[in-house]
This record gives C-alpha cells, sequence and structure tokens, in this order.
C-alpha cells in the first residue's frame, strides 16, 4: 500500500475513499435486509454516495498538501461540487423518472393499450442520492483524506 500511496497520493485517497464507500454499501444493505448483495460494490446511488466520498477525499488532499488558498483547491472543489451536485440532483431525477415508468409501463401492458409482445427493460430507480447520502459521503471522504495524509505525513521521507 505504501508504494501505491507514494506513487500518487490524491488519486490513491480518493480512490480508498470511494473503496471505503462501496464496501460500507454491501455492509449497510445488508444490515437493513439481511441479505449479502455485492452487487452494491458496483451499483450507483445508496448510502453513502460514493461519488462525493471520492472527490470530498481529493479536495482535502489537495488543500492540505498544496494550501487551501491554492489555485489546485479552488480548481479540484469547484468540480467537486459540481459532481455533487450532479449526484444529489440530476441523478435523483432519473430515478424518479425510472420509478414512475417502472409503475406505468405494466399497467400500459394490462390494459391492453400496448402489445403483449412489447418488451420494455425494467429501468434501474437506484441512480442519485438523497442529501444525507451526499452528507455522510462527504464527511467519510474528508476523514479517509485526513487519515490517509497524516499517514503519509508519518512514513514518507521528503
Amino acid at each position: 500500500m505504501h508504494t501505491l500511496l507514494a506513487s500518487n497520493p490524491w488519486l490513491s485517497i480518493a480512490t480508498v475513499a470511494w473503496i471505503v464507500a462501496q464496501v460500507l454499501k454491501v455492509v449497510l444493505h445488508f444490515a437493513v435486509t439481511k441479505k449479502l448483495d455485492f452487487s452494491r460494490l458496483v451499483d450507483s446511488g445508496g448510502m453513502p454516495s460514493s461519488h462525493t466520498a471520492f472527490v470530498a477525499s481529493l479536495s482535502t488532499a489537495v488543500g492540505i498538501t498544496e494550501g487551501w488558498q491554492s489555485c489546485s483547491f479552488a480548481i479540484v472543489t469547484c468540480f467537486s461540487l459540481i459532481i455533487i451536485y450532479d449526484a444529489t440532483n440530476l441523478r435523483r431525477s432519473a430515478g424518479y423518472h425510472a420509478q414512475v415508468l417502472n409503475d406505468v409501463v405494466p399497467q400500459l401492458l394490462r390494459g391492453k393499450l400496448l402489445s403483449d409482445t412489447f418488451s420494455f427493460p425494467k429501468l434501474r430507480e437506484l441512480l442519485g442520492h438523497t442529501p444525507i447520502e451526499v452528507f455522510v459521503g462527504a464527511i467519510l471522504g474528508i476523514l479517509v483524506a485526513i487519515w490517509l495524509m497524516h499517514y503519509l505525513q508519518l512514513t514518507l521521507v521528503r
């Protein structure tokens, strides 16, 4: 792990935060449903937001190493906020649309408004995040970045 972190600590920190968030999705899903679903490791949506953990950890790591007033921190934070906005708003809306379509299409088929041979794939409904999922993802990303930056400062010779 030391070699991976040493080669590009910023990308490594973001990747670790994303992995932790994805693993937590499996754990939390199991805690709620009592079903182990490893597909949650690669699914979008759910608690916590891995997108937010990824970009929050990257922003935090850049802020710690480059300075909170640096151009690099400003750039990564602007892009992070766009990604967080997308996770909470645009992708969440797409999930609502999928939910409505998944309810309407079977009803149309039963009412013979569409042919029985019409095949409509079930759309994914869990695309975006609630504000609490994004908040938890941001806190997770920040904490992972702080922890790993502390680790790097203790183990890397500068």
